[in-house]
């Protein structure tokens, strides 16, 4: 069962752990300056805020009075936003399209600090945009615009090669796949094995059923569903986790998997240690959206800064709970983790 929330149910997972307070604090305040090559599908979250007050005369539906709108970045873009919230460097590469939304990602890059050349534009595809409908400070509806088709062979190879002339100076690689259509096997395979003969620590949130086809990687994240497919089997119980986890890391050979689960936290798989479950650590949920980016940011960051596994994993679980606490697409500072550590 999940420890209780709040500041003792942080103190209680980190002494279980044998995670010292000091040294994961210390972790985070080496966080500046980082540099992390984050590879994905960037997206555009727009949000329109309103109010609901009466029920269409044309449709079971409510009629939401809007307010304001904003945009954020959003899927490997949030990643990216996590990365420079947190104090690291994000070096973004991704395609987006010839578009408004394609040009406002780039000034959020911009915004952020973050060098834009790594943005490659296809002219012949649509910068993925997931609209949410907010009233009450509640989701109404959500509205996606994007292109899922193959990327064509002069968009690949533009990234490909952007890839390879910037690796040499990263700390870290994040592999964020929403399946949008960059990340595939071809792909994966013309730069992870150039990533690990550089030593790099890559850490991949996927989306392929095929979790070896991100081999060779330091951790890769599945949430629940993701993990069942992977290991096609259904997850019932703990037992069913275990068998999952370990079929996986059977069949992939990666050095250590982090399945998310939401409400029930976190279970780490490694070769050599078996499983530990980690129990979420969230106060209050007012909104999932971008949890995993933020875990994902937290992790890469924690194992540059020389945690091992497990105690990066613990920062991201406690990464993760306060970014649940927020509305919207939201990320972390280090003094909210730091905070966060300290249980208060």
């Amino acid at each position: 069962m999940p420890d209780p929330p709040g500041p003792n149910g942080v103190t209680i997972v980190l002494a279980r752990f044998n995670c010292s307070p000091d040294r994961l604090a210390a972790a985070v305040s080496r966080f500046r300056k980082k540099k992390v090559l984050v590879l994905g599908d960037v997206m555009l979250d727009r949000f329109v805020w309103g109010s609901v007050s009466r029920i269409s005369p044309e449709a079971p539906v409510p009629v939401v009075e809007i307010r304001k709108e904003t945009t954020c970045p959003g899927g490997a873009a949030n990643v990216a936003a996590n990365i420079g919230s947190l104090g690291g460097e994000p070096h973004p590469l991704a395609v987006v399209g010839h578009d408004l939304e394609g040009e406002l990602l780039r000034d959020a890059f911009r915004d952020l600090g973050a060098p834009t050349g790594g943005l490659v534009v296809d002219k012949g595809r649509a910068t993925t945009v997931k609209t949410r409908i907010i009233a009450h400070n509640q989701q109404v509806c959500r509205t996606d615009r994007e292109d899922k088709e193959p990327l064509t062979a002069a968009v690949q190879r533009k990234v490909v090669a952007w890839f390879h002339a910037h690796l040499e100076t990263m700390d870290a690689v994040i592999v964020s796949d929403y399946a949008k259509g960059l990340i595939f096997p071809a792909l994966l395979r013309r730069i992870l094995p150039a990533a690990r003969a550089a030593r790099k620590i890559v850490c991949v949130d996927p989306k392929l059923r095929n979790l070896a086809a991100y081999r060779p990687a330091t951790v890769i994240t599945p949430n629940h569903a993701e993990t069942e497919l992977a290991a096609a089997t259904v997850i019932r119980s703990e037992k069913d986790l275990v068998r999952a986890g370990r079929k996986i890391l059977r069949q992939t050979g990666i050095d250590a998997l982090l399945v998310t689960r939401g409400e029930q936290g976190m279970a780490l798989f490694e070769d050599n240690s078996g499983v530990t479950l980690i129990p979420t650590l969230a106060r209050e949920v007012y909104d999932v959206t971008g949890a995993g980016d933020t875990v994902i940011s937290t992790l890469a960051l924690g194992l540059v800064a020389g945690l091992s596994v497990l105690e990066a994993a613990v920062l991201s679980n406690i990464a993760a709970g306060i970014v649940v606490g927020k509305l919207g697409t939201a990320s972390v500072t280090p003094d909210e983790l730091i905070a966060g550590i300290r249980g208060s």
